[in-house]
């Protein structure tokens, strides 16, 4: 008679930082979604490629509370990534990178004609399990983008090689939503075509498009939520954040919801006179906890960010 032998015990969920893997309790502060590197023919002379002002930033934000920061820059944007382990070193921060690929608009063409050819869902597993280039960096999650009130083909095609890697690692996936539009139609094609699990999937730039209705659709599948980027024109997206957190709050989803900072261009960094980093500590926290509660933020910038990007890596 054979006896049946025990299964294996569950792997504990991890946080993949560019130093190795912790524990979710350890990530303690987080900015759920920032830059410290960039790169875009979209936003020419506006670069964040200097070393010297991202050791600022991490400097600022740590200054400011912050203990973690969580980096969506994708293949091809500039991430420096060989540089990130020594950064998060000297300020005592942790720092996730991404593997992914952002809209067209952000490469040219023989780039992602090459990708094509090589296979980007081979790319985004091997820059998860095996390191992004030669730097040794594992990345921790992966960042691709919807379009504008749809998916268009590119979109469609880098949501379906996410979901690819998805499946062979675990790894998260953390959607820009063009001015936060098309949500939906991002969780159809993730969830319901490629059977993703939810709370695998993170939208980002909800707060561009403050409709409560979508935003309450989106959070009954079990997603996770990011209200990143706060605008430098005092726009919607500032003065209406708040209350799409405390509607979210209120129907039973504060453990679903997300804050990130996504700095994007060098003027918008704290070293160079923007809100930067610090501001999502110093300026939004406390705003948010005057509409939502402090401990909505706590859990917000805390324990959700944890459990969203944790992972069960193999």
């Amino acid at each position: 008679m054979v006896t049946p032998s025990a299964p294996a015990p569950a792997r504990a969920a991890t946080i993949r930082t560019v130093l190795g893997d912790i524990p979710p309790e350890d990530l303690g502060v987080c900015d759920a979604h920032d830059h410290l590197f960039l790169r875009s023919p979209q936003l020419p002379g506006q670069e964040l490629d200097s070393p010297d002002a991202a050791a600022g930033e991490l400097a600022a934000f740590r200054a400011a509370g912050g203990q973690s920061v969580i980096q969506w820059t994708p293949h091809g944007m500039g991430r420096r990534t060989e540089l990130l382990p020594g950064l998060a070193r000297t300020a005592g921060v942790h720092v996730v990178a991404a593997t992914g690929l952002h809209q067209a608009v952000h490469y040219a063409p023989g780039t992602l004609d090459r990708l094509r050819a090589d296979g980007l869902a081979d790319l985004f597993v091997r820059e998860l399990t095996e390191g992004i280039g030669d730097s040794g960096v594992r990345a921790g999650l992966i960042k691709v983008a919807g379009g504008f009130h749809g998916l268009d083909a590119h979109a469609r095609w880098t949501l379906t090689a996410a979901a690819e890697a998805h499946h062979a690692t675990g790894a998260p996936i953390a959607v820009h939503l063009e001015l936060g539009t098309a949500p939906l139609d991002v969780l159809d094609l993730l969830c319901a075509d490629a059977q993703v699990p939810p709370h695998k999937v993170i939208l980002g730039h909800l707060n561009r498009a403050p409709d409560l209705t979508v935003h309450r659709q989106a959070a009954e599948l079990g997603v996770y939520m990011a209200f990143d980027g706060p605008s430098r024109a005092h726009h919607a997206t500032d003065w209406r954040m708040p209350e799409a957190v405390r509607a979210l709050a209120d129907a039973g989803f504060g453990d679903r919801l997300l804050l990130g900072g996504d700095t994007t261009t060098s003027g918008a960094r704290s070293v160079n006179g923007g809100p930067g980093m610090p501001h999502l500590l110093r300026g939004v926290r406390s705003r948010l906890a005057l509409a939502a509660g402090e401990e909505t933020v706590r859990r917000m910038l805390t324990d959700n960010a944890g459990r969203a990007f944790g992972v069960e890596w193999g």
